[in-house]
């Protein structure tokens, strides 16, 4: 019998945080005869040739850029991916359909949690892809309200340029759901007014390599409480996991 298989899809992944978390999880448990490979594709059109030619596979993850754009190749979609509108895992099932679903902002929620305070009441998210949903999503759920940040302001967001001091008076959780600080290119970050942070604030990254993105160090320089986005994947995987193993 061929061994079962699982997969992250996604764009230059070779720093890929999954294959070597859940090839070390298969390793250390005996009974776990599976594998885990990275499908590093340039288009998301390639995606049907992944599931065609891995006839073994039977849960995949999705990373950035391919979040949304991967759920019109799919079958169906769990009630909070289809809320959310974004996917970062699929189960494939004994029947060979395609499920999306997301883990993205169950990993964020729980590793926001513990840090929230009282006056943590709004959020600014930074940026607007597949995981700025999910964090969105999370944040309803704890009773807090979020507004996104991008290079256009929009009915649900503002631009960078209007970010001020009476913003950061307003908002105390700050989410970096951007790709900017990510190793390699580790000295970049997004264009917020840093100056602003105090000891009031929560500087949450989703990046996790480096361990201590340019924008944390800025926002820790000036106080705030920072966490990365370690936590975030622990918890995501460990939540992929237990979809794909549910009957």
């Amino acid at each position: 019998m061929s061994r079962k298989q699982f997969g992250l899809v996604g764009k230059n992944i070779s720093y890929s945080f999954s294959k070597k978390y859940f090839t070390e999880r298969f390793q250390k448990d005996n009974t776990l005869d599976f594998t885990y490979e990275n499908f590093d594709i340039q288009d998301i059109a390639d995606f049907p040739k992944i599931i065609k030619n891995n006839p073994n596979l039977i849960g995949l993850n999705v990373t950035i850029p391919y979040k949304e754009t991967v759920i019109p190749f799919l079958n169906g979609l769990s009630e909070t991916a289809e809320k959310i509108g974004a996917v970062n895992v699929i189960k494939i099932t004994k029947e060979g359909e395609l499920i999306g679903h997301n883990s993205d902002n169950y990993g964020f929620k729980k590793a926001l949690e513990p840090l929230l305070q009282p006056h943590h009441k709004k959020a600014l998210i930074l940026g607007t892809g597949g995981a700025s949903k999910a964090v969105a999503f999370a944040l309803e759920e704890l009773g807090i309200s979020s507004t996104f940040v991008s290079r256009k302001a929009s009915e649900r967001g503002i631009n960078y340029e209007q970010i001020n001091a009476s913003t950061f008076d307003d908002y105390h959780i700050i989410i970096n759901s951007t790709p900017l600080g990510t190793s390699p290119i580790t000295d970049v970050f997004p264009a917020i007014p840093f100056e602003y942070f105090t000891t009031k604030h929560i500087a949450f990254d989703l990046i996790y390599n480096p361990a201590e993105t340019q924008f944390l160090k800025k926002a820790k320089a000036n106080g705030a409480i920072i966490k990365n986005g370690l936590e975030m994947l622990v918890n995501q995987a460990e939540k992929a996991w237990e979809i794909w193993n549910e009957f």
